[in-house]
């Protein structure tokens, strides 16, 4: 990637700090995306950052998530989304593509190419479990922060999201007490925020807001609080991870049972004009 490496420009440096600056007060929501297209329909819908989705990437070019793309796909697709949208863009590198911390120094020099402010670094180091222990990730934040830095967009947010409580790591009583160590430990390393993926529990979640200093990310969906509820907990932001692919998949997976089994087009109804998607890439 080092020969796609350009200057970083007065854009992204804005870009960086109106992201930043989304994280000091209130809540915002990330309806995450997966390509230029849902990128571009979900920024003219009001979103103030595109967050992506490192599962609905993989799934639209063919794998499984869970460091199934290699680092240059991943970054590749991170850069047309980029090209598509004029809002701030925050890019999923699920674990940095190799476990070292030269490994993620590389990954987020290349997403700062690529034209990204944010970042999402998970502790997980294999797919269903299995973390990096405090100290370890500590490193990989530490090397992608210097690699921010190096790569001359030291305002570049570090969302560190631990999946403590999406795996189920260790016993349930001891859960709290270990995000609150990785949280303290992660933001000593150079983290921003902290992500929690699967735990949405309102008193849970009030209590870890009012004990860490990272402003907190939570994954929510059907089912789970409202934001307005999330917002109540003090949380900072609200995203869905691959939540708007599946829905979208599911519409395309509907709308194509209709037409082979009954020959009607009701699905089709309320599509997005023809029209109105190609003017999205009239630049």
């Amino acid at each position: 990637m080092a020969n796609d490496i350009q200057p970083i420009t007065e854009a992204q440096h804005r870009a960086a700090a109106a992201f930043r600056a989304l994280h000091e007060h209130g809540l915002f929501v990330l309806p995450n995306a997966w390509d230029a297209v849902s990128a571009a329909v979900i920024a003219r819908a009001g979103a103030p950052v595109i967050a992506t989705t490192s599962a609905a990437v993989a799934w639209s070019l063919g794998r499984g998530d869970g460091e199934q793309l290699t680092r240059d796909e991943m970054i590749a697709h991170v850069r047309r989304i980029t090209g598509a949208v004029d809002v701030p863009v925050t890019a999923d590198v699920e674990g940095g593509y190799g476990p070292a911390p030269e490994d993620v120094a590389a990954t987020i020099a290349a997403v700062v190419a690529a034209g990204a402010v944010g970042v999402n670094l998970e502790d997980s180091n294999a797919p269903g479990g299995g973390l990096f222990d405090p100290d370890a990730q500590s490193d990989r934040l530490r090397a992608a922060r210097a690699a921010a830095e190096a790569a001359g967009l030291p305002e570049l947010v570090i969302n560190a999201r631990t999946d403590v409580y999406l795996f189920g790591i260790g016993a349930p009583e001891g859960r709290f007490d270990d995000v609150l160590a990785r949280a303290a430990a992660y933001a000593e390393a150079g983290a921003d925020s902290l992500f929690v993926p699967g735990l949405l529990d309102l008193a849970t979640l009030t209590d870890l807001v009012g004990k860490t200093s990272l402003p907190i990310n939570v994954m929510a969906g059907p089912g789970g609080p409202t934001v307005a509820e999330l917002a109540a907990t003090g949380v900072r932001r609200v995203s869905v991870g691959s939540a708007v692919a599946q829905a979208a998949y599911a519409k395309a997976e509907a709308a194509a049972v209709e037409l082979l089994q009954h020959g009607t087009y009701t699905a089709l109804t309320d599509a997005l004009d023809f029209g109105s998607v190609q003017a999205l890439f009239r630049r």
